[in-house]
């Protein structure tokens, strides 16, 4: 474990050469950490309040890669000159913080590493993102965070005096508080988001440049979900008695969110909005507190984590040329990207669970899970199933056919670097199912 910390600090010497440089690095760091993959459910890499079991390793894991993809995404920032060095020293720095959160055993380090991975989140939109919102959307995910953070410290500090140990393996409380319950997990509420308390991620997803959008997507939404997965057994008799609140809440936002993606002209906003309706199935199979719901919520967390991801980079692709994220000027790119559509496709039909994709594999484990907890929630999950597809599909026919915008005058072509990002979000995406054990073993 410590090895890993000593190289991550000794990469930071790289972010004042070339941007490739690290590019580079960050991609052999996340080759060096797959060779360390270890199939157990016990914790390895013991280190002082560290190790991974494989729940950590499949987050961790996600964080090296969707941050190696950051800087692929973002020559950009690098060809203007644009304060590139604060760039990649901000994306190591969370990095960092990531990497310290998913491997941490304590919750005390995961609370305090929990809050620091905001801090380069919100440099990364108010310093690269595009419109002057950007300031509004900082603040709003910084506020909606630390409001409900701020109970659960006052949660871990009661933990503290109940069990005198704060590593997630001793806390075996089971306290019938529902004021309790409130204030350790509103903060993953928030986080994943759930529905009503969501309202800070479409803002900050369309203001942030697409390094933050891929890791807000592709990662900071998975910290929701990886919290609850630790902290849930403390809540064994009390998620019994009101988890059914919350699951309801989230399939009906869920079903409501895919409706308000149909009517969106604003792709970025499109694809923000899928995502809290996707993490609104992740968080009510998660609540359903059996062994179905977890394997597929870890499952769809990583395979929403690449195909979010893959789909700001596509979406990215088409503003950097056009300058517009309308659905209105965003038309008929078949025409100038015939190549690029082909990835439209592929990424759309993975948005929408087609095999062999892991959301396909995800979905099938929650709807599973679901269904045995309750069967009045097929009601929901057939609406949400239907109106994903509906979503998916929209989105690549009104963005790929049809006539295009007479505003186009001149077009450039897609580079190397470009289709390698795809690439990358779309092989683990499609092969990581042939590796379906390492979902359930850890449990």
């Amino acid at each position: 474990m410590m090895k890993f910390l000593f190289m991550m600090v000794f990469l930071t010497p790289l972010c004042f050469f070339s941007y490739w440089y690290l590019s580079l690095f960050l991609f052999y760091l996340s080759f060096l950490f797959i060779f360390m993959f270890n199939i157990s459910k016990d914790y390895s890499f013991l280190s002082y309040n560290f190790g991974l079991d494989l729940l950590s390793y499949s987050m961790v894991m996600l964080s090296f890669w969707i941050c190696s993809l950051m800087l692929l995404a973002s020559a950009k920032i690098f060809k203007k000159k644009d304060y590139y060095e604060l760039f990649m020293f901000n994306i190591l720095f969370l990095m960092f913080s990531l990497f310290m959160v998913f491997s941490s055993l304590n919750f005390f380090i995961f609370y305090l590493f929990f809050e620091i991975s905001l801090i380069p989140t919100f440099f990364l939109i108010i310093g690269w993102g595009y419109q002057p919102e950007r300031i509004s959307a900082g603040k709003y995910l910084l506020f909606y965070t630390l409001l409900a953070s701020l109970p659960m410290m006052v949660g871990i500090f009661f933990i503290f005096k109940s069990v005198n140990s704060l590593d997630f393996y001793f806390l075996s409380l089971n306290l019938d508080n529902f004021l309790f319950y409130l204030c350790i997990n509103m903060v993953f509420f928030v986080k994943m988001p759930m529905y009503l308390i969501h309202l800070w991620l479409p803002k900050a997803h369309v203001e942030a440049p697409i390094s933050g959008s891929m890791i807000l997507a592709g990662v900071m939404l998975k910290l929701g979900g990886y919290g609850l997965f630790r902290v849930m057994k403390m809540f064994l008799n009390m998620g019994l008695k009101i988890n059914f609140i919350f699951i309801t809440i989230s399939l009906i936002g869920s079903v409501y969110m895919s409706l308000i993606c149909l009517q969106q002209s604003d792709i970025k906003l499109l694809i923000a909005y899928s995502s809290v309706s996707h993490m609104g199935l992740v968080l009510s199979g998660l609540l359903t507190l059996n062994l179905m719901g977890m394997w597929g919520s870890l499952v769809l967390m990583l395979g929403h984590g690449l195909c979010s991801s893959g789909l700001f980079c596509l979406a990215n692709i088409s503003y950097e040329r056009l300058n517009s994220r309308s659905l209105y000027l965003n038309k008929g790119l078949m025409n100038f990207m015939p190549t690029l559509s082909m990835w439209w496709f592929l990424f759309c039909i993975s948005n929408m669970a087609a095999p062999p994709s892991l959301n396909l594999l995800g979905e099938v484990l929650l709807i599973n899970s679901l269904i045995i907890y309750s069967k009045l929630t097929m009601i929901m999950l057939a609406l949400f199933s239907f109106f994903s597809a509906c979503y998916s599909l929209f989105l690549y026919s009104y963005t790929q056919h049809g006539l295009f915008s007479s505003g186009i005058y001149s077009f450039t072509y897609i580079s190397n670097r470009e289709f390698l990002l795809l690439v990358l979000h779309w092989i683990p995406l499609n092969f990581l199912i042939f590796k379906g054990e390492i979902f359930s073993v850890w449990i």
